[in-house]
């Protein structure tokens, strides 16, 4: 399934991002909606525990355990041996950086000024910044039902993003830190999408999480003092860490192959569904009717995605 590495081109001539084929153009299949509401329901449920870990740990440490635990849950899985060409060295450095140690790092500070619903909500603009690295990097410009969904799905992260920007400056700074992150995951994905099609997906993500531990460990071991270890907390972080982060990127990095990165993307919008549904059944969470509103449309724009490119 994987081709050689320098199938496609010589491998010194490759370009930082580039194109990819999916291996699936058409409609999802009944494995690509497995998938895709797989990881919709994991990174769904991610916003509320890291709200929960904030009970007890700073940011920088939830970070830390998060990526640590899910870099270790992936290490003890069986994968084939693989060797990462030289110039996709470089590559891997960079997505560690962009899709995880950065985002995963903004995502707890900006949970201390709004709260788990609206930052997963917040989380739904990925596909916009995804699908517009593509059309100015790639070239792979959006058309038909795919740009509908585009289109319509930024109607609906500005519903949602509107209420808490005109809250206060807190409130601002906190959906910027996430719109930040998702700008990162713009870049990621694109950048993802051909690499695992090379390497495979486990192998990749193992490599990576392995990676951005590395570049956390000094954030949160500064933090480590301010930790007051109780149970409840340890417990959400370490879940987030094993399953939000280490099952949750191998099935996210097999997707990306499938579908290609712009439609993998519009997972982001179920995300927001879900986190809304358990910060506000588990954590009392408050949302303005302007962003509940907006999540029929980012269900629409989903939906839409998933149709096959033409």
């Amino acid at each position: 399934m994987t081709p050689p590495a320098d199938s496609a081109a010589p491998i010194a001539q490759r370009k930082l991002f580039e194109q990819s084929t999916a291996a699936n153009e058409g409609t999802f299949t009944p494995q690509d909606w497995g998938l895709f509401v797989s990881v919709a329901l994991i990174w769904g449920s991610s916003f509320l525990f890291i709200d929960i870990g904030l009970d007890a740990f700073p940011p920088g440490l939830i970070t830390l355990l998060r990526i640590g635990s899910g870099a270790l849950a992936l290490l003890m899985l069986p994968k084939p041996k693989i060797t990462i060409a030289g110039d996709d060295r470089g590559r891997l450095l960079l997505l560690s950086v962009i899709w995880v140690a950065i985002p995963f790092t903004l995502f707890p500070i900006a949970e201390q000024y709004i709260n788990s619903s609206v930052t997963g909500l917040l989380n739904g603009a990925t596909p916009i910044f995804a699908a517009t690295v593509a059309a100015v990097l790639l070239r792979q410009r959006a058309r038909g039902p795919l740009l509908v969904g585009i289109v319509v799905g930024f109607l609906g992260i500005t519903l949602i993003s509107l209420p808490s920007i005109s809250d206060g400056a807190s409130e601002a700074r906190g959906v910027f830190l996430v719109l930040g992150a998702t700008v990162c995951y713009g870049f990621a994905i694109n950048l993802a999408a051909p690499m695992q099609q090379r390497y495979g997906s486990l192998p990749l993500m193992t490599r990576m999480l392995a990676l951005a531990t590395l570049w956390t460990t000094p954030y949160g071991l500064w933090e480590i003092g301010d930790a007051s270890w109780e149970l409840g907390p340890l417990v959400a972080v370490l879940v987030l860490g094993v399953f939000g982060t280490g099952v949750a990127f191998a099935i996210m990095g097999s997707l990306v192959g499938r579908v290609g990165s712009t439609r993998a993307s519009f997972i982001t919008y179920l995300i927001p569904v879900v986190s809304l549904g358990l910060g506000i059944a588990f954590r009392g969470d408050t949302v303005a009717p302007l962003a509940v509103g907006g999540i029929a449309l980012v269900i629409t724009g989903a939906v839409l995605a998933s149709r096959a490119r033409r």
